[in-house]
């Protein structure tokens, strides 16, 4: 069946384009799913980790799904990440964007301490500008307080 896919996507864009309005489900997910593998790899083993208020000190749940990330990174050695660092609404915005970017340093420094090449990990604060979750409750907080590993 692989081969069937292969020899239509290679015998001519008129035969892919004559059935992408009845066969578009099964082009599109093949389309989307070899161009986006990567990311959505990333996101499934868990692309963000969360921390306590006032603090950038990993979790064992974060150190848990950092090492997922890093067996990530070691069997993708082209990959290069950007990690965001942000915090939930309370403290001033100065405040705030110096524990975001010792948040993303620290999960940085902890991917480099499992054997990942510092030079393929940038990172950035947003402070408080970037919720997920708008909310003035702890409820919301906690998803506030992350670093998030994006791929470049």
């Amino acid at each position: 069946a692989t081969g069937d896919v292969a020899g239509t996507a290679a015998s001519g864009s008129s035969t892919s384009e004559s059935t992408a309005s009845s066969g578009s489900d099964a082009s599109d997910t093949s389309d989307t799913s070899e161009e986006m593998t990567i990311s959505e790899e990333l996101i499934s083993i868990g692309d963000r980790v969360h921390f306590d208020f006032d603090s950038y000190e990993l979790t064992s749940e974060a150190k848990s799904t950092l090492g997922k990330q890093v067996t990530f990174l070691s069997s993708n050695p082209s990959v290069r990440i950007t990690i965001e660092g942000h915090c939930d609404e309370r403290g001033t915005r100065e405040y705030n964007l110096a524990l975001g970017e010792s948040r993303a340093a620290a999960t940085r420094d902890y991917l480099v301490s499992q054997g990942i090449n510092p030079a393929r990990i940038k990172i950035i604060s947003y402070g408080k500008e970037r919720p997920a979750v708008i909310g003035s409750n702890e409820q919301a907080w906690k998803y506030n307080r992350r670093a998030v590993s994006i791929i470049n």
